[in-house]
């Protein structure tokens, strides 16, 4: 007759063998999602520095635009200030033209001419006055 004890240690080898490849199976399929979940988060990782670069490059992009707004914006405040001074420069050219020409229009105030003749020494004068 078969001894109690010899089926429970055969059992209990079997169920080792049984142990090791349902562990053997188990660590196969985690190694196999591990490998894949790494080889995903790379995939991943690449993709995502492709899309830095090329933010980037669109932000570098911006940036100079910004500048060069900036330096014409600047270039455009200088040119009005030299534009300023020019107008400034004319109108005080103007108010000693405008003095000229009063004094020289004082000096002749009482003058009356009837023919051209008679009016050319009074603008001839008026001339010189002027300049």
């Amino acid at each position: 007759m078969i001894d109690m004890g010899d089926i429970a240690s055969a059992a209990a080898g079997q169920a080792w063998k049984v142990a090791t490849w349902a562990l053997v199976a188990v660590l196969l399929t985690v190694g196999a999602a591990g490998g894949t979940a790494l080889w995903l988060t790379a995939a991943e990782r690449d993709k995502a520095v492709v899309d830095l670069r090329a933010e980037k490059a669109v932000s570098e992009d911006l940036r100079t635009g910004i500048r060069e707004q900036n330096h014409a914006v600047e270039a455009m405040g200088k040119a009005k200030l030299a534009a300023e001074a020019r107008g400034l420069a004319a109108q005080k050219a103007a108010a000693v033209d405008r003095q000229r020409y009063e004094t020289a229009s004082a000096h002749l105030a009482g003058a009356a001419a009837s023919t051209c003749a008679e009016a050319m020494p009074y603008v001839n004068q008026l001339l010189r006055d002027i300049r």
